[in-house]
């Protein structure tokens, strides 16, 4: 009987590691960074137009918005 306690007790143990092991990965900052910016590279790399008119857009957004700040009208 205390033989089955003593394998449960490990089970739990090697179940509760597991876990530890893996929240320790979702929280890791570092490893998340790193996957986003391949899986960014890669979809640059297979094709490239989106990024290039996403940026185009967040370009002329903000000069449109430094152009109506400097011209408007301020009374």
């Amino acid at each position: 009987m205390s033989e089955n306690v003593g394998d449960n007790i490990e089970q739990a143990r090697a179940e509760l590691e597991r876990t530890l092991d893996a929240i320790e990965d979702k929280f890791n900052v570092g490893k998340r960074v790193d996957e986003v910016a391949t899986r960014v590279r890669s979809s640059y790399e297979s094709n490239p137009l989106p990024w290039i008119i996403g940026a185009a857009a967040a370009a002329v957004s903000v000069v449109a918005v430094v152009a109506w700040a400097i011209l408007s009208d301020d009374d």
